[in-house]
């Protein structure tokens, strides 16, 4: 028998989309969820850390691929950019009032499709996949990069980025389950070359989409999404035609 093409494979059963941490790789992350809108190709469920929670809320709650787009091509730094003292350069009160705007849904088990973000718990040092729960909040906290932005308290527990153990955002996915996975390869300059959070992970019935030489935006770059989204979705779009493997 041959291998069915990505697109025969997501339409054969369920299947949960899980989205990788990434440096302002929402963008990326909105790319392919738009493709997958546009062949609907709905998930079972959603996982993700960092941006890939962001952009995988954003999606479960109900936000169309359409207006991500409009909303993440519309960011402007002053947007988010809120800087006080504390752990971290920026509060992040201004970012969960984005989240919360543009959500239509304001937890986390309440999204349309079920959602599962991972988070970092900074006193347990272990990383918690929580599926309810304030959406913006804990939205923020799988984004909250140390350093960058403030850790946060939720129920009288510090987190912080689900991205620092759990860069896949497959903590909550079982052996077997099957996943399509949008990853994206780290950069940080911290992480060591033989780390395991530059390798793809590898697991059975995962199909895995990752974009060489991606262009990548940050705060002071933030145009460069534009064509981040762009090589995103021409990615999946000639994958879907390709075996699935």
């Amino acid at each position: 028998m041959s291998t069915p093409t990505l697109r025969q494979w997501l339409h054969q059963r369920p299947f949960t989309l899980t989205m990788s941490s990434g440096f302002f790789s929402f963008f990326a992350h909105c790319g392919v969820v738009s493709v997958l809108e546009e062949e609907g190709l709905f998930p079972a469920r959603i996982t993700g850390s960092s941006s890939g929670a962001m952009i995988g809320a954003g999606w479960a709650a109900g936000c169309s691929a359409q207006l991500l787009r409009d909303f993440t091509f519309s960011l402007r730094k002053e947007d988010f950019w809120d800087p006080g003292l504390g752990l971290g350069l920026l509060r992040g009160r201004q970012f969960r009032r984005l989240i919360g705007q543009i959500a239509p849904v304001q937890r986390l088990e309440k999204c349309p499709i079920p959602l599962t973000v991972s988070v970092y718990d900074i006193l347990a040092r272990q990383t918690v996949a929580v599926s309810q729960g304030p959406l913006s909040e804990l939205v923020y906290a799988s984004c909250a990069m140390p350093g960058f932005f403030q850790p946060v308290r939720i129920n009288g527990r510090f987190y912080a980025d689900g991205g620092i153990q759990d860069r896949p955002g497959l903590a909550s996915v079982a052996d077997g389950e099957r996943v399509f996975y949008h990853h994206i390869a780290s950069r940080s300059p911290w992480r060591r070359k033989n780390s395991p959070s530059l390798r793809i992970p590898q697991r059975d019935n995962m199909v895995t989409l990752a974009v060489p030489n991606l262009t990548r935006a940050n705060p002071n770059a933030l145009e460069n999404g534009r064509l981040a989204f762009a090589q995103a979705r021409k990615a999946l779009q000639q994958a879907l035609d390709k075996p699935a493997n």
